[in-house]
């Protein structure tokens, strides 16, 4: 199981208050974050070196989230197993339903609480709370 401090995230999000808001949420508890503006940026960050999570936006330029997990989830094991979050401001059945189908592991709407954040990136880290 990893630990907070040793746990990295990649924060995929091409609005940088979103991006900053999310790095200081999960930095305060002892995650280490990388940040990437799109999915094109992200896969070549994640090619050089691994992440324990991927929160990523849906919608972004070059490459969107639902194109990012489905490219993430045809790279060779154990990247393509990477655990995925996905925020977006796009609320509906369909859109959830997107995200699943291209390898979402979890789907969370769009302004995220700190506390919610932190507690979904602690469980699919598998860091205890």
């Amino acid at each position: 199981m990893a630990e907070a401090g040793r746990a990295r995230i990649l924060v995929v999000d091409d609005a940088g208050l979103v991006r900053l808001y999310y790095r200081q949420a999960l930095e305060a508890v002892g995650f280490a974050v990388e940040e990437a503006l799109n999915g094109v940026e992200a896969l070549e960050k994640l090619l050089r070196a691994p992440a324990d999570l991927v929160i990523v936006d849906v919608n972004m330029p070059l490459m969107d989230g639902i194109t990012f997990l489905r490219a993430l989830r045809r790279q060779p094991l154990p990247l393509a197993a990477l655990p995925a979050l996905v925020t977006s401001t796009e609320a509906g059945a369909g859109d959830v339903a997107a995200a699943r189908a291209a390898g979402a592991n979890l789907y969370l709407v769009k302004p995220l609480e700190p506390a919610a954040l932190v507690l979904h990136a602690r469980l699919l880290c598998g860091v205890p709370a």
